[in-house]
């Protein structure tokens, strides 16, 4: 059975630099075999977790959360996934609100009295994309991947590419923060961006398969 990898794009902007940078990753997954699947929140509904408590004890099958909205449905993806991708743009050093109010909600997979612990041993890669060449992308995937790590997930890391901590695009040329207007999809021309998208995916690819070789 095929790896199935779920990207979650944490961008307001629909086909954004983000989107772009995210379904690269997923179209170079879906050509290695993977089982692929893109989340936008965007197109969902996610609400702020309150810190109710409902899910340390009033958990039920397919109802993680009191809150009612589209989590469920992405809760059920993530669950089932072997590898997880967030992509997020840069705001103000760091991962986009959207993205912030998501992980927030993944709170059901800590405390959860069903869901508890699901996430665990799952790999995790973080994506991140920046209209400056140094305005953010380190402080950007520390967030996903400091989520990785209360999550018990594992975080694919790797020095073989432009930053270890995550896939890094820059949507300005060279990352200078110039503006021109004839370019509006800027991680095109950020070849080693992407090259650092298909760096990230092989090492996920290397520790999922170690983890599926330790549960033979």
């Amino acid at each position: 059975m095929a790896y199935k990898i779920v990207g979650i794009s944490g961008s307001p902007v629909k086909k954004g630099n983000t989107d772009t940078f995210l379904e690269m990753i997923l179209k170079d997954a879906g050509e290695r075999g993977l089982d692929t699947d893109i989340v936008k929140l965007s197109e969902m509904t996610i609400k702020n977790c309150l810190h109710c408590n409902f899910c340390l004890s009033k958990q039920k099958a397919a109802k993680y959360c009191a809150l009612k909205d589209d989590a469920q449905l992405l809760f059920d993806k993530l669950e089932t996934a072997d590898i997880i991708v967030l992509g997020s743009p840069v705001y103000f050093l760091r991962t986009s609100g959207m993205m912030a109010t998501f992980l927030d909600r993944l709170r059901v997979f800590i405390f959860g009295n069903v869901a508890g612990g699901k996430l665990k041993n799952k790999i995790g890669i973080s994506a991140g994309v920046a209209w400056n060449r140094h305005g953010g992308l380190e402080t950007t995937h520390l967030s996903h991947l400091y989520a990785f790590i209360t999550l018990d997930m594992i975080p694919a890391t790797t020095h073989s590419c432009i930053s270890p901590l995550g896939a890094s695009a820059l949507s300005s040329r060279h990352g200078e923060g110039v503006f021109d207007p004839k370019i509006r999809i800027g991680i095109n021309e950020d070849q080693a961006g992407m090259k650092s998208g298909k760096a990230l995916l092989s090492r996920a690819l290397e520790l999922v398969a170690l983890i599926d070789k330790r549960g033979d």
